[in-house]
């Protein structure tokens, strides 16, 4: 059955818009630079033996998933696992957490068990504002981590308590997290090439 012209159409144009967006993400040359700061920040952290702690909300923390399993368990080629955590995938954590002490400490509490100096806390807000992320990079603050944000346009409350921050040129949640899983793609084809040497990468045709 073919698609009726309407929802070609629309098809048609999230197509576009996502395109469009990661072409004004290309043209960046100051994101793509911060992009290979954070990089190569993640490198140091695992030959140095410690570890990246991720987390975010709803879309965001399957970001998170997303990208921590790329590292955990690989991203092109099989190589030994890389230290990641994503602060989101425990149901028992989160929900103890949340009923205890708030939904606004559900990461920061993590933080505060498992962050030791030297680790990295990437935060995946799209807005930049979500308190609980907020409270979480207060944590990781505090605890000598270097901080990281991945947000949308503005930056929201994020931009200016994280050491780096990833504004995706784009006030539109879905297009936001469609460049949010490019960037961590491109960080795990990058971390994964540096520390263990292949020459066969993902992003070759």
């Amino acid at each position: 059955m073919s698609l009726v012209p309407q929802s070609d159409a629309r098809i048609r144009n999230s197509v576009e818009s996502a395109i469009r967006t990661m072409e004004l993400l290309r043209a960046d040359a100051a994101l793509l630079s911060t992009l290979s700061k954070i990089t190569q920040s993640v490198i140091q952290a695992f030959r140095q033996g410690n570890k990246i702690l991720l987390f975010g909300n709803g879309g965001s923390a399957c970001d998170a998933q997303h990208i921590a399993a790329e590292l955990v368990g690989r991203f092109a080629f099989d190589r030994p696992a890389l230290p990641a955590v994503s602060l989101a995938e425990s149901l028992s954590s989160v929900t103890a957490i949340s009923n205890d002490h708030g939904f606004e400490q559900v990461f920061a509490r993590q933080i505060e068990a498992l962050a030791r100096p030297g680790d990295i806390a990437l935060a995946i807000p799209t807005s930049g504002n979500s308190p609980n992320v907020l409270h979480g990079v207060a944590a990781a603050n505090k605890r000598g981590l270097f901080t990281v944000g991945l947000t949308g346009a503005s930056g929201g409350k994020l931009r200016s308590i994280v050491q780096e921050c990833i504004s995706v040129p784009s006030e539109v949640t879905p297009r936001i997290q469609e460049c949010h899983t490019l960037i961590g793609h491109i960080l795990s084809e990058i971390v994964e090439q540096e520390l263990f040497g292949q020459n066969n990468t993902a992003s070759q045709p």
